[in-house]
């Protein structure tokens, strides 16, 4: 262990995601489990600048493992992206005698954390908490597993009222730059189109596809579009497409939106929440810094915060098959 430590600020940023707490509750007790001291930041890299620090001990953790968003609160600073923001908040963070952090969010947090790293050598450990599934080094961000229960939980819905008026439903998602929501709740709602930005289905395509699924006898259509699809500037262009093209369909839009992001965590994001906050902690207390904690093929595992953040996480053409052959 690194006799260097006795103390580690744990901050969440960016958007918030269910798994937050519980991973902030197991940095707070895996602190206090090694005897070291843990501070909670408020509000990401702007309440570093600020010094919102607060004292964190295993009771001060009870009672958040279930609970979505994030105690710490989220924001986004302009400020921490100019070299004097981030120096002041280096300068808070030595009066506060704070050896190292542990950052939890999702790729700008981790570009903000890696940056920091680089100028002040400071030892940082990166947590990936974003619904979107979309970082390198890892199978699973914290809050996707949570997300994908409550689109398809939504999505069921959504069917009956379908099914009742042979309705067309377009089910817009989260995933700017990755369809992971997307394909994978698709699938587990048994939609009939997912589309995804990494694979371009093309309008005349998916026309084609409604059409086949008409003439089967399919009365109601769910499609789940992915918000970064590239097909058309927005789902209403879509709706608007189709309406035009199939005028017996009633289509209708549903954007999901931010519910997606809240919710109590499922089992799985609470305990992976769990494991990597330990790993976190004990990798900074063996002298490791400028990693992401992971999970891969069940094994927590770290990966360099630049790999995380520049590599791509690769959308499962396995499951784009399956989604094929289900939508027959």
């Amino acid at each position: 262990m690194s006799k260097n430590i006795v103390k580690i600020g744990v901050l969440t940023s960016g958007g918030d995601s269910p798994g937050m707490n519980a991973a902030i509750r197991s940095v707070v007790r895996t602190c206090a489990f090694h005897k070291i001291e843990c501070i909670g930041i408020y509000r990401g890299y702007q309440g570093m600048i600020e010094g919102d620090f607060k004292e964190m001990g295993p009771r001060s953790v009870n009672n958040i493992v279930n609970k979505g968003g994030t105690i710490l609160k989220s924001a986004r600073s302009a400020e921490f992206r100019t070299p004097e923001g981030r120096k002041k908040a280096f300068d808070k963070l030595k009066e506060a005698e704070i050896d190292a952090l542990v950052v939890i969010g999702g790729d700008g947090t981790f570009t903000g954390a890696e940056i920091f790293n680089a100028e002040y050598h400071f030892p940082v450990m990166g947590i990936p908490g974003t619904i979107d599934n979309d970082i390198f080094g890892t199978s699973h961000t914290l809050g996707y597993d949570t997300a994908l229960n409550t689109v398809v939980e939504v999505i069921d819905k959504i069917r009956d009222t379908a099914s009742s008026h042979n309705r067309l439903f377009f089910v817009e998602v989260m995933g700017r730059d990755a369809g992971h929501i997307a394909l994978n709740a698709g699938i587990g709602a048994g939609a009939e189109e997912i589309l995804i930005p990494e694979e371009d289905l093309g309008l005349e395509r998916l026309l084609e596809s409604l059409q086949k699924s008409k003439a089967s006898g399919k009365s109601s259509s769910i499609v789940v579009v992915s918000e970064g699809d590239k097909i058309g500037k927005s789902v209403f262009e879509l709706k608007d497409y189709v309406e035009e093209h199939m005028p017996e369909y009633d289509v209708r839009v549903s954007v999901l939106g931010h519910m997606q992001r809240g919710g109590s965590p499922s089992c799985f994001d609470r305990v992976l929440a769990s494991r990597l906050g330990v790993k976190a902690v004990e990798s900074l207390l063996e002298g490791k810094s400028n990693f992401m904690v992971g999970i891969l093929n069940d094994k927590i595992e770290l990966t360099p915060l630049e790999q995380a953040i520049k590599g791509e996480s690769e959308i499962d053409l396995e499951l784009v098959r399956v989604s094929d052959i289900m939508s027959t």
